[in-house]
């Protein structure tokens, strides 16, 4: 049809492809990010307000039982679906109206070029772009790759798309850290940044798929048939059904099995002590000179650490363990985090470096189970656990050392 081949030499264009794709998932990500604030902080209300009758059911058990059930399991759980179902719930639907209205089967047709000099698949530009929304979600979207040795390593580059689940901290960092004038100037800035992380992001994803191409997973990229499908009205009705059930309902309810037993954990941690300090202050204490090394400190490790079922609970981790706290508490003023943090010795290098680490670090457990799942194989599951660590803390020391020296030479001068 004759519009249909209009709209192709606008969305499928060397010169126009790349811009209205950067813009559409650009819109994506802001409606995403807004649209999700107000029904967070309500969500979060809703299910703080029911602690206490919580706890009233559990008036007869123990103190500790009562702490590990309602301090500890369902608050991380109630947090992590404050956190985690709105955007979830604006992302996936947007994300499968793209799909339904024919554009999305596009994106594979402008990114071939780009992935095929990576030795990778166009079709991995999908998988990327549904890592933002969940990538334990981007991770089983790899099923749509014929070749099994470029599904592989678009699973195993799927993390160094941030998620949903890291974009809070991610914000809250460059706000607090890097973000400079006020009012709409501030919200610019802080947005380029965070468009930046998201390049970088993509940019090691190209690095470290073509470093794979080339050695462990070598091969000749595979060539695909793409049968545009014809523009069409998107079913909204199904739309919505299909990607909250299929999408939303289904990432959210696993990353809730994997958040309910981290929160009795964490409970335990702060509220257990030994020698007259509790276990949690014991290993960041340990974690501490591995940490200093790549610019960052024994809290913010174990931070990272015991938030491995969900990358939401990693900065509320962290406030708790410099304000000694023995639950999990939400901190919505930016002004008292910023307090927390610089008072515990935090510098923009410090941020800087957390950002590094938010962005290339292990899978959260979901992610990873997701992964073991579809390859079958406890080798590349660990694979893809190590692969992007080993970028974070490379990354990491090099801005970390780079900024010691930095120091140095101006004090020397």
């Amino acid at each position: 049809h004759a519009p249909d081949r209009r709209l192709d030499r606008l969305l499928t264009s060397r010169l126009t492809g790349f811009p209205v794709m950067l813009l559409l998932l650009g819109l994506v990500f802001y409606l995403t990010i807004q649209g999700a604030n107000a029904p967070s902080r309500l969500l979060s209300r809703w299910l703080t307000a029911l602690e206490e009758p919580l706890r009233g059911l559990l008036a007869g058990a123990p103190w500790w039982v009562q702490g590990a059930v309602v301090d500890g399991i369902y608050r991380t759980v109630a947090w992590v679906v404050a956190v985690m179902l709105p955007p979830m719930a604006i992302f996936f639907p947007l994300f499968t109206l793209l799909e339904d209205a024919g554009y999305l089967p596009r994106v594979p047709f402008c990114m071939d070029r780009c992935f095929r000099a990576a030795g990778a698949c166009g079709r991995q530009s999908l998988t990327m772009a549904m890592g933002f929304g969940c990538n334990a979600a981007g991770v089983t979207g790899c099923r749509i790759i014929d070749s099994p040795r470029e599904r592989l390593i678009a699973i195993l580059t799927n993390n160094f798309i941030p998620c949903n689940g890291r974009f809070p901290t991610m914000i809250t960092c460059i706000s607090l850290f890097f973000a400079a004038g006020s009012g709409l100037c501030r919200s610019v800035s802080s947005a380029l940044l965070l468009l930046g992380l998201i390049l970088l992001g993509v940019f090691v994803t190209f690095a470290v798929s073509r470093l794979l191409s080339h050695t462990i997973l070598r091969g000749v990229p595979s060539s695909f048939t793409l049968e545009l499908p014809p523009y069409r009205k998107p079913q909204f009705g199904k739309v919505l059904v299909r990607s909250l059930l299929d999408r939303t309902i289904f990432v959210l309810g696993r990353a809730c099995l994997a958040a309910a037993p981290a929160g009795a954990v964490i409970w335990c941690f702060t509220n257990c002590h030994i020698g007259g300090g509790s276990i949690f202050a014991h290993c960041a204490a340990l974690l501490d000179t591995p940490a200093q090394f790549i610019g960052l400190d024994g809290v913010i490790l174990l931070g990272f650490l015991l938030g491995f079922p969900a990358n939401e609970i990693v900065l509320p981790i962290i406030c708790m363990g410099y304000t000694a706290g023995n639950a999990l508490a939400e901190i919505t003023d930016l002004s008292r985090i910023h307090e927390i943090l610089t008072a515990n010795g935090w510098t923009a290098a410090t941020a800087l470096c957390m950002l590094l680490f938010l962005l290339f670090h292990f899978p959260c457990s979901t992610t990873l189970l997701t992964i073991h799942k579809e390859t079958g194989s406890w080798k590349w599951t660990l694979a893809a656990w190590g692969i992007p660590t080993a970028v974070g803390i490379l990354l990491c020391g090099v801005v970390h050392w780079a900024a010691v020296l930095l120091a140095y030479i101006c004090k020397i001068l």
